[in-house]
């Protein structure tokens, strides 16, 4: 039989009717399992993050980083923005244990629209905290519209994983963030921008045998949209992650 790899795929919690849940978009499931993979959920967890990612991942052949809140940016020691959005203590520790963990496997990443910051936070770099009033433009990056909206273009770099992935050099996404990359950070490759400059993608150099692609946009939004660039993201993915054993480089 086929194998369908298992990857772990990030979640937060939120209060409903006083009772903390876990939450995530079903898009980010229904595009992965698309893809051919078995996403198996990751809530924030409360205490001993470092052995629980290690055991979370030995299972898995790739991580996926989902949207969300802001990232504290205590994290890379800049002071609080008046505009900085909610932030959650538990779930930067247990993103950052799995990035950690993720990296010394060389797991395949695949960091989406929050997930692009963490991962650049993570691997030492820097974010705009409220692109607004930091780096203000026309550009709509935090649209109001429809999740399935394409509002802006991002000009890929020719020859990446990214732009090989989607077979464009230019392409059309949806955008609903207010933070975004400041300093990259070493050993990410900027590989997308917006019209305004702001950082849309970085991914880990083709040579390097770690394969990370993070985006600024939501994928998961638009696989069902006549453009194939977005489902044929999801399926580089899964073939990076079919391609490595469970555990990865253990």
């Amino acid at each position: 039989m086929p194998r369908h790899p298992l990857v772990a795929v990030t979640a937060t919690t939120r209060a409903d009717d006083g009772v903390q849940r876990v939450r995530l978009s079903a898009a980010y499931l229904q595009a992965l399992e698309a893809a051919g993979l078995t996403p198996i959920v990751v809530p924030p967890l409360l205490a001993d993050r470092d052995d629980a990612a290690h055991t979370i991942l030995d299972a898995a052949s790739g991580l996926v980083l989902t949207g969300g809140e802001d990232v504290d940016p205590a994290l890379f020691a800049a002071t609080r923005h008046p505009q900085l959005g909610t932030v959650h203590a538990d779930r930067d520790a247990t993103e950052l244990a799995l990035i950690r963990d993720a990296c010394a496997r060389k797991l395949p990443v695949l960091a989406i629209c929050r997930g692009i910051q963490v991962l650049n936070v993570a691997l030492g770099g820097t974010l705009i905290q409220d692109i607004p009033s930091e780096h203000p433009s026309p550009v709509a990056h935090d649209s109001d519209g429809p999740r399935n909206a394409r509002t802006h273009t991002v000009r890929l770099t020719p020859g990446t994983r990214l732009a090989r992935a989607i077979g464009r050099n230019e392409i059309l996404v949806n955008s609903f963030h207010h933070q975004a990359i400041a300093t990259r950070a070493a050993g990410l490759i900027e590989t997308a921008v917006a019209p305004d400059g702001v950082v849309e993608a970085v991914e880990t150099p083709m040579d390097n045998s770690w394969w990370v692609i993070g985006i600024q946009w939501h994928p998961e939004d638009l696989v069902r949209s006549p453009e194939s660039w977005d489902r044929a993201l999801f399926a580089a993915f899964g073939a990076a992650a079919a391609e490595t054993p469970p555990g990865g480089d253990t």
